[in-house]
């Protein structure tokens, strides 16, 4: 058995022994209570569940936002250097234009 389900267990007797001593309780509400200490427990078993879920969500999505920002950092680079080299043919086409009109 997992510690979780030790807990509920332990935790059920312990109440079970208090609630015989100090008051007489029928068996009916017992089982109630036994009932609601079980439910609560599938609860929390839920819950810690879904925050595996979550924090392994989180984690995926963190991984995914890593690669897009180095894709970015990427095509910023690639872009500067794409105007970098239009700047460039542009003054040569100029100088080149200049040149031949001064053959004109």
């Amino acid at each position: 058995m997992s510690p979780l389900c030790i807990r509920p267990v332990i935790y059920i007797t312990r109440v079970y022994t208090v609630l015989m001593s100090t008051a007489a309780i029928s068996i009916d509400e017992f089982q109630a209570l036994e009932q609601k200490v079980l439910r609560a427990v599938e609860i929390v078993k839920r819950e810690r569940e879904a925050r595996a879920a979550a924090e392994a969500e989180v984690a995926t999505l963190r991984e995914q936002l890593t690669a897009q920002s180095n894709a970015s950092d990427s095509a910023s680079s690639a872009l500067k250097s794409l105007e970098k080299e239009r700047e460039e043919i542009r003054q040569r086409v100029e100088k080149m234009l200049e040149q031949m009109d001064e053959l004109v």
